[in-house]
């Protein structure tokens, strides 16, 4: 009995509830895979966009009416909403709506992450809703929202913060709070340079995952209040939770507790920000045991499906035999007398014969020559890899013709081969 009414509970919060995606940003520590896209609009997985994880997890939760925020070079972000997440009806005020900066309000772009929401007040007013929640566009995480907005109304918080545990030397990349028996929030610092541990966990801190909740009249009331304050920088984290904090009645909702499959009872959730990460967290799907269950029936994740046939591999002689060992190989892949090893291929990649993939990210579309040896490598989309091409076994002779991370990850983009380059026959 409890659990039914904790689902008609949970079911009438989300149906009285406005999601807002902010997905305008870069993503500049992306380097060159956002030179032409926003970073929520980089493909992840095999198949999908890191901008499918929010958006799936709207749905999954019972929210259906969602807004998406664009502004940086959005149209392969609009694109992909438009072809992918059109399945919601509009007769059950059901959507899934785009709000490119226009300056509705003013001559000005998107200031900030509250500017960006100041922006579109009006709309977010039409659709009259009772709770507003805010989401990034650019992290991996499968999250049950419905029971985030569920701690939200139990605690009569006017703001909710979703908080995570981060190792105390990672704490200057994010938002850091402390909190009371209670959960309500005592302080916040963006970025701070000497954060506050967890007590009694000294090694790590509370750290913001960028998910607000709000009553909607009082977000309304606070973007209005910031937008007219003249030394605001109008960003949630440098601004506006800092300011409501002591005023008001601000929470924490731990992410473990709303968290979807967790993986050894350890919440999964990624900032793909960087080359490396990026390159990390999508060869970490290729494991027996990935950390992320993309194969979970009870909350699946929605993305644009292309009609595709299936991979093919082709070829079984001694020295020209087609196969992914331990790789994950999307639709319209053909593997051709080629060797590919803990790599995970996007759709429509070909690979020719007598090459050698491994330990590489290989996005849609690109086209894989003779004789090519790839080693801990991303390929970005519409590559055509020239025969006989090796890349990731030389840092010194990688670094005159790709971009290569620290950690020795080499990117490929096609601007990149379009210059001049030196490869083995």
């Amino acid at each position: 009995m409890k659990q039914e009414a904790d689902l008609r509970f949970h079911s009438q919060i989300t149906r009285n509830s406005f999601a807002l995606i902010l997905a305008g940003g870069r993503g500049s520590r992306l380097r060159q895979l956002t030179d032409w896209r926003a970073k929520p609009a980089v493909p992840f997985g095999g198949k999908f966009r890191i901008i499918d994880f929010p958006l799936s997890n709207c749905v999954n939760s019972g929210i259906r009416r969602i807004g998406v925020a664009t502004q940086y070079k959005a149209q392969s972000l609009i694109r992909h909403i438009q072809h992918g997440w059109g399945f919601l009806d509009g007769r059950f005020k059901e959507f899934v709506e785009l709000l490119p900066a226009q300056q509705r309000i003013e001559e000005t772009w998107y200031q900030g992450t509250a500017d960006a929401v100041y922006q579109n007040i009006d709309i977010l007013r039409r659709h009259d809703p009772q709770y507003v929640l805010i989401l990034g566009g650019d992290h991996v995480y499968k999250m049950d929202y419905s029971k985030l907005l569920a701690d939200h109304v139990e605690k009569s918080a006017e703001m909710t913060v979703a908080c995570i545990d981060v190792p105390l030397g990672e704490a200057s990349a994010f938002g850091v709070m402390t909190v009371n028996d209670e959960w309500r929030v005592t302080s916040f610092a963006e970025k701070p340079a000497n954060p506050t541990s967890i007590p009694g966990q000294l090694e790590h801190v509370l750290a913001s995952m960028g998910i607000y909740v709000f009553n909607a009249s009082f977000l309304y009331d606070q973007l209005i209040h910031d937008h007219d304050e003249r030394r605001s920088s109008h960003d949630f984290g440098k601004d506006l939770i800092p300011y409501l904090v002591p005023r008001h009645r601000v929470f924490a909702h731990r992410f473990h507790d709303s968290c979807v499959n967790m993986a050894s009872g350890v919440p999964y959730w990624r900032d793909v920000g960087t080359v490396d990460a990026y390159w990390e967290a999508n060869l970490d799907l290729t494991h027996v045991t990935p950390d992320l269950n993309l194969y979970d029936e009870d909350w699946p994740i929605w993305t644009h499906q292309e009609q595709l046939p299936p991979a093919k591999f082709v070829f079984d002689d001694d020295d020209r035999r087609g196969q992914a060992l331990d790789s994950m190989v999307s639709g319209g892949c053909i593997i051709s007398g080629s060797t590919v090893r803990r790599s995970l291929l996007f759709s429509n990649v070909q690979v020719r014969s007598y090459s050698s993939i491994e330990d590489s990210v290989i996005l849609p579309n690109a086209d894989i020559g003779r004789n090519v040896r790839l080693k801990r490598v991303i390929v970005d989309k519409n590559c055509i890899i020239p025969p006989g091409l090796m890349a990731g076994f030389d840092r010194v002779e990688d670094q005159k013709r790709f971009y290569v991370t620290e950690n020795g990850i080499t990117l490929i983009t096609p601007e990149m081969l379009q210059q001049k380059i030196h490869f083995v026959r």
